[in-house]
């Protein structure tokens, strides 16, 4: 992220675009009434030709009757005991939106009630600003719209907003991280580049280790070497910790992450339209990669480990076939019935690996595992699956505060009966109805009594078109939260 944010006191722009807000059914604060009056009260004209109440995401644009001013902008905030966190981020992308993202900088006036959201209109912002092009050669489609450039937050306590951006401009990096990398194509970003690119990380302060295969055998990884063994791209575990607080005694936080790099089916062949899209079935691996960076930039106050398992899911004469029978780290066997079921595979191994050497306090996964997900919530939720009602608690209660919504799935003996094998411990799939709950008790038989939860991303890792906080493709879901998430709840 290459944005200059500048922070001031709140004064009227000399120049420029500016951007104001307003609650609903408000007269909206001093700096809309500063600026209606420089302008002759052509706002006030333009408000009410446009309708505008102030409803949430409401715009009213207008190109300034005054030369030293360019684009004008009202965004509604809805009413104002209803405003939050996810709503500023929100309007914030809504405002660069409305823009078109014609322009390189604006102003934005913050003199309303809650001036302690501003940084959080600026996130907004500068998530919607992300593009990936660096594989557009074509000059032309490179500059066919003008990136932001700047942004200058004017705000009441322009100090405390100044401050509150430190941290979240370490939230904007890792989204940034974690969309380049899902967007990568499979052929440029294999297990071993989503190393190189983690091992960059270190210069963070992340302690990163990286398990080779070789290393997998000898920790009995066979349900994550099995799903690999197709392919030609060595798979990889890699370990990350962060140490922000060695003297707590408390076990650490862990987070692990499916990364699939490409995901072919296997044996199990996917059909061929909408292939494509299976780069990005690494997206879990990507969020997890960053959140470590998150919590290293903003020297979170806490430990956490970070788990991530790369592979490749292809076809060859060394793919695993339908029928096999693996032994996971775990000792447990798996039938292998459907090579194409293969992120629970990987996570398996995770699983148990991490709760067995770390013993961490929970275990929180994150994979874009099941399509039967997104048939049960769309592309508006994530879906959440637990052992433990008060983890499960608080990550519903952050999702809804950060605006990455999360909806609890039901569990329970009935659905883990679906995966019994008649030829080893489990099978892999345990049937049409009721896909991610079979596979979300397929990954609790690895995680012994460790509190833990599963989100499954499938519907929320990836759009086909743009939206309020960013372009099509990669959206970087479970960064915002889980940061959010390990700041209101455990750091010290």
């Amino acid at each position: 992220m290459t944005l200059d944010i500048q922070f001031t006191n709140l004064h009227k722009p000399e120049k420029g675009n500016i951007v104001l807000f307003s609650f609903e059914n408000d007269e909206g604060g001093d700096s809309v009434k500063v600026i209606n009056k420089i302008i002759h009260n052509a706002l006030d004209r333009a408000m009410k030709a446009d309708n505008y109440t102030g409803k949430f995401g409401q715009v009213c644009k207008l190109v300034s009757p005054d030369e030293n001013h360019d684009y004008i902008l009202v965004v509604g905030l809805g009413m104002k005991d209803k405003f939050s966190v996810s709503k500023a981020k929100e309007a914030g992308g809504i405002a660069l939106q409305a823009l078109q993202r014609k322009v390189e900088s604006f102003h934005i006036m913050a003199d309303w009630d809650f001036t302690e959201y501003a940084g959080y209109l600026v996130l907004g912002a500068v998530l919607k600003n992300y593009e990936f092009k660096k594989y557009c050669l074509d000059k032309s489609k490179k500059d066919e719209f003008r990136q932001l450039k700047a942004i200058k937050i004017m705000a009441s306590d322009y100090e405390g907003a100044q401050k509150q951006w430190t941290d979240l401009s370490a939230v904007a990096d890792g989204v940034y991280l974690t969309r380049d990398l899902v967007n990568e194509p499979a052929n440029q970003l294999n297990p071993a580049e989503f190393v190189n690119r983690i091992k960059k990380l270190e210069s963070l302060g992340l302690m990163v280790e990286v398990i080779n295969k070789e290393k997998m055998q000898e920790l009995g990884f066979g349900a994550l070497l099995g799903v690999a063994q197709g392919s030609n791209n060595e798979p990889y575990t890699v370990v990350m910790q962060w140490n922000g607080n060695p003297d707590d005694k408390d076990p650490p936080l862990a987070f692990l992450g499916k990364g699939v790099t490409f995901d072919s089916g296997g044996i199990s062949l996917k059909p061929a339209n909408g292939m494509e899209d299976m780069k990005m079935d690494m997206a879990g691996a990507a969020t997890v990669t960053g959140l470590m960076s998150v919590l290293a930039k903003r020297k979170a106050k806490v430990n956490v480990i970070g788990v991530v398992g790369l592979v490749e899911n292809m076809v060859s004469g060394h793919a695993q076939r339908p029928g096999d029978i693996v032994r996971s780290a775990s000792g447990q066997t798996i039938e292998v019935l459907n090579t194409d079921a293969e992120g629970r595979l990987v996570l398996a191994d995770l699983l148990w690996y991490t709760q067995d050497r770390f013993k961490p306090r929970f275990m929180v996964n994150l994979a874009t595992l099941t399509g039967a997900m997104v048939v049960a919530l769309g592309y508006e939720y994530a879906g959440l699956f637990s052992n433990d009602d008060e983890l499960a608690g608080k990550l519903s209660t952050t999702g809804h505060d950060s605006g990455e919504k999360l909806w609890r799935m039901p569990m329970g003996d009935a659905y883990d009966k679906a995966i019994n094998s008649d030829f080893a411990d489990m099978k892999n799939i345990g049937g049409r109805d009721g896909g991610s709950i079979t596979a979300a008790q397929f990954l609790k038989r690895f995680v012994n009594d460790t509190p833990w939860a599963h989100l499954d991303i499938a519907g929320t890792a990836y759009t086909a078109k743009p939206n309020y906080c960013g372009p099509k493709g990669a959206t970087a879901f479970g960064v915002n939260l889980l940061n959010h998430f390990v700041e209101t709840y455990y750091e010290k």
